[in-house]
């Protein structure tokens, strides 16, 4: 005896949905900024001091991983604007030489409320993790008046559909 068409359908709808990731997508505002960025988990927050462009400044990050899949907005703000630009390709090429990879662009970021900028870009990265293994990334790169940021996932195979969540979500308070 078969199962009716309806109740295999769902069955398969069911089977299949076992199978997606655990997304659980929320909004937050990274502490002290005016970014909302939408994350599939609840992020943790870290902050350190390091150099850009020259500059001691204090890089905030907030982060969380699902599935082997890290997803991160870190800024820092600078005092100098003669700086931004520096800092930010500085940004950029960390991403790249962290992976030890190579990186394509993507596309010009289009976030809501941010300061237009040259160096402003979204790329992808493929390359090696800590262990060895391939990994991919997907980042953007982006300013708002003196502050840079970095929205990235990092991962052994990114979700583009959560690729597309994630940086959708990406928007500056009125």
């Amino acid at each position: 005896m078969s199962l009716p068409r309806t109740l295999l359908g769902c069955a398969l709808v069911l089977a299949g949905a076992a199978c997606t990731p655990n997304l659980n997508w929320r909004e937050i505002q990274p502490e002290g900024s005016e970014l909302f960025a939408m994350f599939p988990c609840k992020p943790e927050r870290f902050s350190r001091r390091l150099t850009l462009a020259g500059e001691a400044v204090e890089m905030r990050m907030s982060s969380c991983d699902v599935d082997g899949v890290t997803y991160a907005v870190a800024y820092a703000s600078l005092q100098d604007p003669a700086k931004v630009n520096p800092a930010l390709g500085e940004l950029q090429a960390a991403a790249v030489r962290n992976l030890g990879g190579t990186a394509t662009e993507a596309a010009v970021p289009a976030i809501n409320g941010m300061t237009p900028n040259d160096l402003a870009k979204r790329i992808d990265v493929a390359g090696r993790g800590t262990d060895g293994s391939a990994v991919q990334e997907q980042a953007v790169f982006f300013v708002k008046g003196l502050r840079v940021y970095q929205a990235s996932m990092v991962g052994p195979k990114l979700n583009a559909e959560a690729i597309e969540t994630f940086v959708a979500g990406l928007r500056f308070a009125s």
